[in-house]
């Protein structure tokens, strides 16, 4: 039975429906349409979840009986209601620039995941949130295999049936810890709402947990270095999208205010750009900028002001557009090229115009460049946090601005279109890219020029004013001494060349040490068994063939017994039993 409270509007197009399940039921129909319209349909399941969302007020929640649990499948207040919304807009964006991928495999399964991570924000209950929570990374591992399949312009991956197994299990791993949390929660409270949470309970620190492997907090992060790089052209920007901005929502739900959130976050923001710096895939470089921006919110998440809370959003919110965007342009360079190594490319801007400027957008939003997304949103963290006192959190805060315009805003599209000509002269994007492309740059500026429309959909009501003459001012030096770092460093040969090699992070501790402990105690199994066989072997053989005299045919415990004796031993164990729940 389905109950819905509060007000609707008619432009429901199913009362009671979660907008995530409009994808993910929509998706199902995929494996059977043709070609063509099954990209179209592909790229409506957003448009139609959009139109269900945009439907809903706040207040409207819908319960559903299950198993004697009350289960909340639609809870639409301030903080779903914009995750929801951009959500939606991150699986329209992925579909349009997926259009030209033929297999159905990898259409099915991002919708799917993204109609699970949708699912999940509206969820106003653990038990609903575990269900799509887990979801999410059961459909998202496909878009990680898909790319041992693609043979198409050499990016097909071999190793990515490995790194989607080592991604499974760590995403897989986080559900389990929040279903443990959920548990554990609701036999200490007899509730499964999905609320604010104690750190410092059992269930909070489990569920604590598992939302900070979904949202890569330090020494937990390198499933995204990873995973994201390994998956398909396509499948990189729907994973950039959803699963750790889920995670953000999810800790911004249930632990605003928690304060050990502010050193993790500023620590987030600050370790990845000395990875970035080095780092010569483009596409990884990309994921640990992506770390970087995650530790903005985190931030603002811990210091759990309604200015703070509300800048976390407005932050997810640009984060996920112009991150796709980046992804889409190194992608597409990715696609024509065969290869995404900043040390293989150069001098793409003869050929690929549009990429180049779609991707320079890109770069500007995330740096916070005034009149670009990222600039009206870090900025709300960012004075959240001198207004509250945390002065060495707001001066990291600021070097990690200059660090991603380095390894982001630079060297991205520096490395990538200009630096030395590679000699490489592809053709531009296709269509359906350059249209998601466009799109994605539209909305970057639109929000950048016009920050209202964004601060509108915000969970609380701050008033908040970016473009005072002091935040350009301090943002513009912070961006040009940056800019003449970089110029500097490439000048005197002192800036890390791109190098054809493989960085390790913390995914050394079990690549090496622990592969090594492993190895070493599988050896010892093998020599003991070696060693014990023959003693084993016989051992068995004689334990076989005690357990055969007794209870075979004609052992002892196969006789047939008199029934007097049977009732004997019967009043005997009876009252031994007696006698032991007496003492």
């Amino acid at each position: 039975m389905v109950e819905l409270t509060g007000p609707m509007l008619s432009t429901l197009l199913v009362p009671g429906l979660s907008p995530g399940l409009i994808l993910i039921l929509g998706a199902l129909l995929l494996p059977f349409l043709p070609g063509k319209l099954r990209v179209i349909w592909m790229v409506l399941l957003p448009l139609l979840g959009l139109a269900q969302a945009l439907g809903l007020n706040p207040g409207l929640s819908g319960q559903i009986e299950v198993m004697g649990l009350e289960l909340t499948t639609i809870r639409l207040d301030g903080l779903s209601r914009i995750f929801g919304i951009i959500f939606l807009i991150a699986a329209f964006l992925g579909g349009i620039y997926s259009f030209h991928r033929g297999g159905w495999v990898e259409h099915t399964a991002g919708m799917i995941y993204a109609g699970s991570a949708i699912g999940a924000v509206y969820a106003g209950d653990l038990v609903t949130l575990f269900l799509y929570w887990e979801g999410t990374a059961i459909a998202s591992v496909f878009l990680i295999w898909a790319s041992a399949l693609d043979h198409g312009n050499g990016q097909r991956k071999p190793d990515a049936i490995a790194t989607g197994m080592r991604y499974l299990v760590i995403q897989v791993g986080s559900g389990v810890l929040l279903l443990a949390g959920t548990m554990v929660h609701f036999g200490e409270t007899g509730s499964i709402a999905f609320g604010s949470f104690d750190l410092y309970t059992t269930a909070g620190f489990l569920i604590f947990a598992a939302f900070a492997i979904k949202a890569a907090f330090p020494f937990l992060h390198n499933w995204l270095q990873d995973a994201y790089p390994t998956a398909t052209v396509t499948g990189t920007v729907m994973l950039s999208a959803f699963t750790t901005k889920l995670a953000i929502y999810a800790l911004a739900r249930g632990f605003a205010g928690t304060e050990i959130l502010v050193p993790i976050g500023a620590a987030m923001t600050a370790f990845p750009i000395f990875f970035a710096v080095i780092e010569n895939d483009l596409r990884r470089v990309l994921a640990y900028s992506l770390n970087n921006q995650l530790g903005f919110m985190v931030v603002g998440i811990g210091i759990g002001t309604d200015l703070a809370v509300s800048g976390a959003a407005a932050h997810a919110f640009c984060h996920i557009i112009y991150k796709a965007l980046l992804f889409m342009s190194v992608g597409a360079v990715l696609f024509r090229t065969g290869t995404a190594k900043g040390s293989e490319l150069g001098g793409l801007y003869r050929t690929m115009p549009l990429t180049m400027v779609f991707c320079c957008i890109g770069a500007a939003s995330i740096s916070a460049f005034p009149l670009f997304s990222g600039f009206v949103s870090k900025s709300l963290i960012i004075s959240a946090a001198l207004k509250e006192g945390y002065f060495v959190t707001w001066m990291m805060l600021l070097f990690a601005s200059a660090g991603v315009f380095h390894h982001s805003g630079i060297k991205i599209p520096f490395f990538a279109f200009f630096a030395h000509d590679s000699g490489m002269r592809p053709k531009e994007a296709p269509m359906n890219m350059l249209i998601a492309m466009g799109i994605a740059s539209f909305i970057c500026i639109g929000v950048g020029v016009f920050p209202g429309l964004l601060y509108d959909l915000l969970p609380y009501d701050v008033k908040y004013h970016a473009y005072t003459v002091e935040h350009v001012v301090t943002q513009m030096q912070l961006l040009m001494f940056s800019a003449l770092a970089f110029t500097v460093l490439m000048k005197t040969g002192l800036y890390p060349p791109e190098l054809r090699s493989t960085h390790l992070d913390t995914d050394w501790i079990y690549r090496k040490p622990l592969a090594w402990l492993l190895g070493g105690f599988r050896d010892w199994i093998v020599g003991w068994r070696g060693l014990a066989g023959d003693k084993g072997a016989v051992a068995w053989s004689d334990l076989a063939k005690e357990l055969y005299r007794q209870h075979g045919p004609t052992g002892t415990l196969a006789r047939t017994q008199p029934s007097g004796s049977m009732a004997f031993w019967m009043a005997v164990l009876l009252l031994a039993f007696l006698v032991f729940s007496f003492l």
